[in-house]
């Protein structure tokens, strides 16, 4: 069988535990016994980013930029159990927040629909994307731990030297303080790109933050979003028939349970990590939902929206049989390999992703599944597939 030409390599960033021996089959079984597959790898597991000092994942953001598409698989990011465990050198950061950092943008969530897996909340009868923010907030903050009485002080230092202070919190006794930061140029960012793909996709665009308590650091969020549509989208979002409106956070949760789903919600960074886990539990389960980080500078990196899914690799490490659903990591590598398609003119990359994706969700609807769809799904007779068998059922039907 001839296979399918690439022109340029995608960035390939693995990763740790089970998505890591999801990632190799996915590669074997689906990939490139059709596609002449070219990427640019970077090992992303624990262990080879702490021998590097997470050198390597600077590197891998770093050719994300120079070859504009990248797929990437589930990463630890290390607690002090971790630490221990792994016998790091450190408690190292997030490579997610490191990558989202290094390329800017937002990272679009959206809930993969199949028939048998319904949601929860009834009227919701289209997907609910979530746009988050890639940067700052609490996932670069800064923290201290408080021993006693004493001052706490936001300080700004101007170039010339004068300063600007204001009084965080006056201590009568020990706890703990945190200071965290955002960029307008970000937020300018954060804004086109919630725009753009708004007008890509033919769909609303809501953002929801508090800017009632968080007067100075929301409220400037709210102002660049308003100026950003008002000054460039204004009109093309008219012509499209689409609008977009900001609300407060909790009344926009209160909206996106009434409502029919079929937009985009965009979220500040922390607000949009929890809001996309809801989300894509809602509609059945964390393991169906894609993610893509969009940077407005032409750069997309592609990957589940899961984690490492710990508990299975332990039973894998004992020889134990595992049923572990690869639909969002099968659906990173898609995504990937269909961007890259439509960047390099191949459109036979882009059918194959297509062909890849409609097998894999054919194969759900034939009622063949892993465990997590099994307990959820509302077909009849629904056959659980271990993680090996459920990918070779698809390469039964890409066949």
């Amino acid at each position: 069988m001839t296979k399918i030409e690439m022109k340029t390599p995608l960035v390939e960033m693995d990763g740790d535990e089970m998505t890591r021996v999801i990632w190799k089959i996915i590669k074997d079984e689906l990939i490139e016994p059709f596609v002449d597959l070219k990427t640019e790898y970077y090992d992303l597991g624990l262990k080879h980013r702490d021998e590097t000092d997470d050198q390597v994942t600077r590197n891998s953001a770093e050719a994300t930029k120079r070859l504009g598409v990248a797929v990437k698989c589930a990463t630890i990011t290390p607690n002090a159990a971790r630490v221990k465990e792994y016998d790091l050198k450190k408690m190292w950061k997030s490579p997610n927040g490191t990558i989202r950092a290094a390329l800017d943008g937002t990272v679009f969530r959206t809930p993969i629909t199949v028939k048998g897996i319904e949601p929860c909340v009834r009227n919701w009868k289209k997907p609910i994307c979530l746009a988050r923010h890639a940067y700052g907030d609490v996932y670069m903050n800064t923290e201290m731990r408080i021993p006693g009485p004493g001052k706490v002080e936001l300080v700004y230092t101007a170039a010339d030297g004068t300063e600007q202070r204001s009084l965080v919190h006056e201590f009568d006794g020990a706890g703990v303080v945190q200071g965290m930061h955002n960029l307008d140029a970000s937020i300018e960012s954060f804004a086109r790109s919630c725009f753009d793909y708004g007008l890509e996709t033919h769909q609303d665009v809501w953002f929801a933050t508090k800017d009632t308590i968080s007067k100075v650091y929301d409220h400037r969020f709210k102002d660049i979003f308003r100026a950003v549509f008002d000054a460039e989208y204004a009109k093309r979002f008219d012509e499209a028939g689409i609008e977009y409106f900001y609300t407060l956070i909790d009344d926009a949760v209160a909206r996106v349970m009434k409502s029919e789903g079929g937009f985009i919600w965009a979220c500040k960074n922390y607000d949009g990590d929890v809001m996309s886990d809801m989300v894509s539990n809602a509609f059945g389960s964390l393991a169906m939902m894609t993610s893509v980080l969009v940077s407005p500078h032409g750069y997309y990196e592609y990957e589940a929206a899961h984690g490492t899914v710990q508990r299975h690799y332990y039973k894998y490490l004992k020889g134990e049989e595992t049923s572990t659903n690869s639909v969002a990591t099968i659906f990173a590598w898609t995504g990937a390999l269909r961007k890259r398609g439509q960047l390099d003119g191949t459109p036979d990359l882009c059918a194959f992703a297509d062909k890849l994706e409609k097998a894999t969700l054919d194969t759900i609807e034939a009622g063949e599944m892993t465990g997590d769809l099994v307990r959820i799904t509302t077909l009849p007779n629904a056959r659980k597939l271990s993680t090996e068998q459920f990918i070779a059922a698809i390469r039964t039907r890409m066949e």
